[in-house]
């Protein structure tokens, strides 16, 4: 028998798992199939000899999916060279062309690619020369000190274009008064009168030629990115702003050339200070930007700094301290106090409170001892500890956080795609507007120098940038901001859909309850000893891992009681199991087990109603086919729970509660916490047909899970959250994940995302609201009905600002506080 893990791309619910798994297992020589919806992959185990891989794969092919026999690999690459939205695009275009890649995402405002491809098709090389062909520069990944080069690679692009700035203003500013002063008449301003451009009209020219020249030479590469981009037909906004200028420049070279044969009047139609002027502004715009788009990523970065780089370890029965890429799984490593957690680990002696703020946003220390979890970056605030290293490198706690929000921060929301799309086009109809606003004016009018006011205007007002920003700025806030909060989004898609949620769903135990419930009474039948009955029911239970059963062997294991043998066993999931000792067979669950046993429970229906009543779960005993009594076990409601409810109810969502417990018990915990609507009595493989029911009803659909029974729930939801002490299978099925056990951090995620998206529609309505009035007031609408003219050096003014507008909106979100008032409201 042969076993291969096949991955399946195409599927989008729970049925297409279930399609892939039937088609294949009829397939002659499959011994078993199984479909991961939330890994999407297939697992298959068959005889090679009766079928050959190749016919798994034609098979699932058939029927509509794909089939990758290898994972795809992912990375990120920094990119360096880009100006603006559109050559994020064009980067983008140039990856995506190539065979073996499967996706390719560039965020503008990271300066970022993530990139999803075929290895056994198209090597790393490969794509990094796609970048290079495209004009840009694809910069060093995966580097041990990759966190401190980003930063030291984005602070020397910031001084660069600081030295760029002051240059260019030195002799701009000149540049424009030389310009400027002889034409204002209502105040004489002081003039050098050897440039008096009626006296010394060509020394006037070649002054204002020698001071444009420095300008020029340090925005060059507005010039040879630009014109390179126009050449290979994909403008972008440095080509907007090279066409504008070297238009005003080359007017002016033959101005300076007719004055120097001797047409002096040819001195009033200089515009030098323009190109100048404009090339200034803009690069004023650009170290803005810059400064202002190494704000958005700070949450990536503290989580990169928190690591320490050395760990102490036990080597010889002696302390040793080495580099932290040295630590191996299974080393014995010491930590004291004041020290931060190098690895995650285990702690195998002594006992502490460990700070782990860094990671969950909780502020209270977590108490240590042997045998509790410890991860990496946690401070370690009192006593001294020893540890087992576990996790190391990537695999860290940490390491898998950073990548988390890493990843989210990469994607793309569904609003992103219509900027996106815009972006796409803009530069070139801008270009078409340019030029035929140009020629028109000039038509009509035959003045030139009002067309080539009227083109370069139009071609440096317009502003990609800010489309290109509005989007990937906000979620990189947003998904930063969640991580110090505790709450890991997993993607912008996540983040967008969240706002939209009109009904969450939640898991009763470990959810809404502490899950670690605890025996509460036992009431028999006559004849039978409450201890006897406990006794044998927490024998029974202890080849059980539900939480119910765990409750009951503890309980017995309080009272002293010794545990028997047992002879068999076996779980009935979602009713409750069967075990056979001392000759005798115990069932122990549900109502719908002693039914389908049938069993009369009439004996005792008036106790176990009471107790349902108040909130306890009643297991029935049956000895031999008779029942015996009832063990009752309580889960204690989560003091988070009530306030989460109430504030959900504030923010107008409908609250659901599921749960394999019988109603009566189930509807008591609903009404502890002021729940809308219980699903008691549900299977575990049900509970993910339950949420499909709502949806069904038009709802937009959240469900809050920690088990690996919630995980079909989780996937098929709109929103799947897992809480962070539950199981990794939860936590991959779910959207977004809550570090904490803490469901005020529900609501705290929904509005992080009402906010994060309404900042994201402003962006997009001031980046659009601008470029749609401003474009027209450029190319002369308002001056065509007696208004004023837009000078082409205001224009580069307002565009620059525009960019810088959408990034200080953005970064608003960082003043994102989630609080609990005392009305039991979040604000923020």
């Amino acid at each position: 028998m042969d076993s291969q893990v096949l991955n399946i791309r195409g599927m989008t619910c729970a049925a297409c798992a279930q399609r892939i798994e039937k088609t294949v297992r009829k397939l002659s020589g499959i011994e078993e199939a199984s479909v991961n919806l939330a890994s999407e992959k297939l697992f298959v185990e068959y005889d090679e000899n009766a079928l050959s891989l190749t016919a798994i794969k034609e098979a699932v092919k058939k029927i509509g999916y794909e089939v990758e026999e290898k994972a795809n690999s992912s990375v990120t690459i920094p990119i360096g060279g880009m100006t603006c939205a559109v050559c994020a695009q064009r980067v983008e275009k140039a990856m995506k062309k190539l065979d073996g890649v499967t996706s390719a995402s560039v965020n503008f405002a990271s300066e970022k690619a993530t990139v999803v491809y075929e290895p056994q098709t198209v090597r790393l090389s490969a794509i990094r020369e796609a970048i290079e062909k495209a004009g840009y520069e694809a910069l060093e990944i995966n580097k041990e000190d990759a966190a401190d080069e980003d930063r030291q690679r984005k602070e020397k692009e910031i001084k660069i274009l600081q030295t760029k700035l002051v240059v260019s203003a030195l002799f701009s500013v000149p540049l424009l008064y030389i310009a400027m002063a002889p034409m204002i008449t209502f105040v004489r301003l002081p003039f050098p009168e050897g440039l008096d451009p009626m006296g010394f009209p060509l020394l006037f020219a070649l002054v204002e030629l020698l001071l444009v020249a420095p300008a020029i030479g340090v925005g060059y590469k507005f010039y040879t990115v630009g014109y390179k981009s126009l050449w290979q037909r994909s403008p972008n906004m440095d080509s907007l702003i090279a066409i504008g200028t070297t238009a005003a420049v080359l007017y002016s070279l033959y101005n300076t050339w007719l004055i120097a044969n001797g047409n002096f009047g040819a001195v009033d139609h200089l515009y030098y200070e323009s190109a100048g002027v404009i090339i200034t502004l803009i690069l004023l715009g650009k170290t803005l930007e810059a400064i202002s788009k190494g704000r958005t990523g700070e949450a990536i970065k503290k989580l990169m700094g928190l690591a320490p780089k050395t760990a102490i370890i036990i080597e010889d029965g002696k302390e040793k301290e080495i580099p932290i890429d040295e630590v191996e799984i299974g080393d014995i490593i010491v930590v004291k106090p004041g020290g931060k957690i190098p690895v995650d680990g285990s702690v195998i002696e002594g006992h502490t409170a460990i700070d782990e703020s860094m990671l969950t946003g909780e502020s209270m220390p977590v108490n240590k001892k042997a045998g509790d979890p410890v991860y990496t970056a946690s401070l370690n605030t009192t006593g001294t500890i020893r540890f087992r290293a576990e996790k190391i490198g990537s695999d860290t706690a940490l390491a898998q956080i950073i990548k988390l929000v890493e990843d989210a921060q990469g994607s793309k929301a569904p609003i992103a795609q219509m900027a996106d799309i815009v972006s796409g086009y803009f530069v070139p109809v801008v270009c078409v507007i340019a030029l035929v606003a140009g020629i028109g004016w000039y038509i009509g009018t035959g003045n030139i120098e009002l067309a080539l006011t009227i083109f370069t205007a139009v071609l440096v007002i317009a502003c990609p940038c800010a489309l290109g920003l509005a989007t990937p700025t906000a979620i990189m806030v947003g998904t930063g901001k969640g991580a110090e909060n505790g709450i890991l989004i997993k993607g912008g898609e996540a983040l967008e859909t969240a706002h939209k949620i009109d009904t969450i769903i939640f898991d009763k135990t470990g959810t809404i309850t502490e899950g670690k419930p605890t025996v509460t009474d036992v009431i028999t039948i006559e004849g039978v000893e409450k201890n006897q009955l406990l006794q044998v029911t927490a024998s029974a239970e202890k080849g059980s891992e539900h939480p119910l059963g765990q409750a009951i062997v503890r309980g017995a294991e309080e009272k002293s009681l010794e545990m028997l043998p047992m002879e068999h066993f076996e779980s009935l999931t979602g009713r409750g199991i069967e075990a056979q000792m001392d000759g005798q067979t115990v069932l122990a669950g549900n109502r719908k087990l002693m039914e389908e046993r049938n069993i009369s429970l009439s004996a005792l229906e008036a106790e176990s109603d009471r107790l349902a009543e108040e909130g306890k779960t009643p297991m029935y005993v049956a000895l031999n086919g008779k029942l015996s009594g009832i063990v009752a076990v309580a889960d204690v409601v989560k003091q988070s729970s009530r306030d989460a409810i109430r504030e959900l109810h504030n923010m107008g969502i409908e609250v659901a509660m599921i749960t394999g417990d019988n109603k009566k018990t189930a509807s008591a915990i609903a009404r502890q916490v002021g729940i809308d609507q219980v699903l008691a009595e549900v299977l575990p493989q049900d509970k993910s047909n339950e949420v499909k029911k709502l949806q069904a009803q038009g709802r937009k659909v959240a469900m809050v899970g920690d088990g690996i029974n919630d995980a079909p729930a989780l996937a098929q939801a709109d929103i799947g959250i897992a809480i962070g002490s539950g199981t990794d299978v939860a936590m991959e099925s779910a959207d977004i994940v809550l570090m904490r056990s803490d469901l005020m951090d529900v609501p705290t995620a929904i509005l992080l995302s009402k906010k994060t998206i309404r900042n994201i529609k402003q962006n997009l309505f001031w980046a659009f609201g601008y470029n749609v009035i401003g474009i027209p007031i450029a190319a002369g609408v308002l001056y065509l009905f007696g208004g004023p003219l837009l000078n082409p050096i205001f224009a580069a003014a307002a565009m620059s600002l525009s960019s810088v507008s959408v990034l200080t909106n953005a970064l608003r979100l960082k003043r994102f506080k989630a609080t609990v008032r005392k009305e039991g409201g979040v604000s923020a």
